[in-house]
């Protein structure tokens, strides 16, 4: 298995987990294996590498799901993903690197429009890299790459409102936290500082009981 990203994220583990997961239960339907039977099923062996594209000056040559979720305890599950940076010079991995870049210094110059995708394909044509796969299929890989960065650019937008939101949670956290510490400080009753809660803050009882329960 194989995948390229050119963001660094750890959330990689989780993602190729699942793939493995769903790749093993198409496998075992396809070869019409029965897991709940007592013979053991056969399964080919999975490698799995990440291909990264970005700029992230720290390359290490394996990541592990174990180490990097559960780094001082010990865990049943691990699956360690080995990453490729630019490959060897003029082989498809260099090349597709290549293309990445030549792409994303495009994309700054034009956004993510129609003439940055021709542009670079241009580039990479003149620069004998992709060249015969862009040859004659110019369209197809306009199409493509508009389709995918748009997806990226939908989907760093969903991750910047998710921490966004996390951020205004840990505010207002922080200061109900506040408000019960003051309470416990000045002798308030927990019933009195519920109350002043509910009157700062658009929190649920269960929520303000559960945090009392945590801070005082």
């Amino acid at each position: 298995m194989i995948e390229a990203q050119s963001t660094w994220s750890m959330n990689i583990l989780i993602r190729v987990l699942m793939y493995m997961a769903k790749s093993y239960q198409d496998y075992i339907y396809r070869t019409s294996q029965d897991v709940y039977a007592s013979k053991k099923v056969e399964l080919p062996k999975p490698e799995i590498y990440v291909i990264y594209t970005g700029s992230r000056k720290a390359r290490p040559e394996t990541i592990s799901f174990a180490k990097e979720f559960f780094p001082d305890e010990e865990c049943c599950l691990d699956v360690a993903v080995h990453m490729i940076y630019d490959g060897e010079k003029g082989d498809i991995i260099n090349q597709y690197v290549t293309f990445t870049k030549i792409f994303d210094g495009q994309v700054k110059q034009y956004g993510l429009t129609d003439q940055a995708v021709r542009e670079a394909i241009r580039m990479c044509k003149d620069r004998d890299v992709l060249k015969d796969y862009l040859s004659g299929r110019e369209s197809e890989v306009v199409d493509l790459m508009l389709t995918l960065f748009s997806q990226e650019e939908i989907w760093d937008m969903h991750v910047r409102s998710r921490e966004k939101e996390a951020a205004k949670e840990a505010a207002k956290e922080a200061a109900v936290r506040t408000t019960i510490e003051e309470g416990r400080y000045f002798g308030a009753s927990r019933e009195g500082t519920a109350a002043r809660i509910r009157e700062k803050f658009n929190i649920s009882q269960d929520d303000i009981d559960d945090l009392i329960k945590k801070y005082w």
